[in-house]
């Protein structure tokens, strides 16, 4: 027992969890304007972080922003981080099958909801964006079987944690480690795999644009849908006010016949559900967590110029490209 409270994975567990029974007892609306608090002092406090995400805005929008323009992007992207984070504590008792229409308004998502309805096997894929917990959550209270792909946690009780959180309404959760064989199983079986599908996938990926920048991309998700011949759904769930307010959208359906026959399909699957994820980030991108290392890895062709780890040149600049594994939650 003392071993448990002298493990600093299980102090820290237990104040995320007297923190989350503190902010329950007050109203969301209050929360979330704690939360914007909160993301402006990280803003204003972790310099890296801060810095990070004018970096990427560079990488993305070059001229296109002035600085405050991109100061104004990069604290509205770290708030809406913090704001999601605390909605997590809150989702459970707010979402469930009758009262999910309060809180989301579905917007364009008829041909998704078409192809997960033929419950004959489908992927579903967002991005670190609005709040990618919401999307998976909310389609499994309607009734749909999403089972979500993901990392664990390092910390194991936080893990576990949020494990039965997501589980509450019926998300299924596959750890990203050993999927292949378990996501055969759901995709065969006419479920739907849930990924978020902007990870950096090191220097075995494929290497696709992302903003005008080359950006290395997992090749599963399209090799599971030229497998088991699938439709990928590109979703999203964007906040629509600074309450407890979102709009569930779908920017693009890929069918098996659009890539049918093409000369390379795993390029270009992969390049066009990475242009989708960007369609629907440009229309909102202060939802986009900029802090992510998108473009952490580059081409070896890209890094033999001298850029490396994401400090290559940014669009409109000349390089050797001509630029210019996780569940929903």
């Amino acid at each position: 027992m003392w071993r448990r409270w002298i493990n600093p994975d299980y102090l820290v567990y237990i104040v995320l969890r007297l923190g989350a029974m503190i902010f329950q007892m007050f109203p969301i609306d209050w929360n979330l304007a704690t939360a914007r608090w909160m993301g402006w002092m990280w803003f204003r406090i972790m310099r890296r972080h801060r810095e990070r995400a004018l970096e990427h805005l560079r990488f993305a929008y070059g001229d296109q922003l002035t600085d405050a323009e991109r100061r104004r992007l990069a604290l509205a992207s770290m708030q809406q981080m913090t704001m999601v984070a605390m909605e997590t504590f809150f989702t459970t008792r707010l979402i469930n099958e009758w009262t999910w229409p309060r809180y989301v308004r579905l917007k364009g998502v008829e041909p998704g909801l078409e192809v997960l309805t033929r419950r004959r096997g489908a992927i579903l894929v967002t991005g670190h964006y609005g709040s990618w917990e919401l999307c998976g959550y909310v389609l499994a209270t309607m009734g749909f079987p999403i089972v979500a792909v993901m990392r664990p946690l390092d910390n194991p009780y936080i893990n576990s944690y949020l494990m039965d959180v997501r589980a509450k309404r019926g998300l299924q959760l596959l750890y990203k480690k050993g999927v292949s064989r378990s996501a055969d199983e759901v995709l065969a079986g006419g479920g739907t795999l849930a990924f978020i599908a902007d990870q950096n996938a090191g220097h075995k990926g494929l290497f696709v644009d992302f903003f005008g920048r080359k950006a290395s991309t997992y090749k599963s998700i399209a090799l599971l849908a030229i497998q088991h011949q699938v439709p990928i759904i590109v979703g999203y769930a964007r906040r629509v006010s600074k309450r407890f307010e979102y709009e569930l959208g779908v920017s693009r359906v890929i069918e098996p016949a659009e890539w049918s026959g093409r000369d390379d399909e795993l390029m270009w699957i992969t390049q066009e559900y990475t242009r989708a994820i960007e369609n629907f980030i440009r229309e909102d991108p202060g939802q986009y967590l900029w802090i992510h290392r998108r473009w952490k890895s580059r081409p070896k062709d890209e890094t033999a110029q001298g850029g490396s780890d994401g400090h290559a040149s940014a669009p409109g600049q000349k390089t050797a490209q001509g630029c210019g594994d996780e569940p929903l939650g």
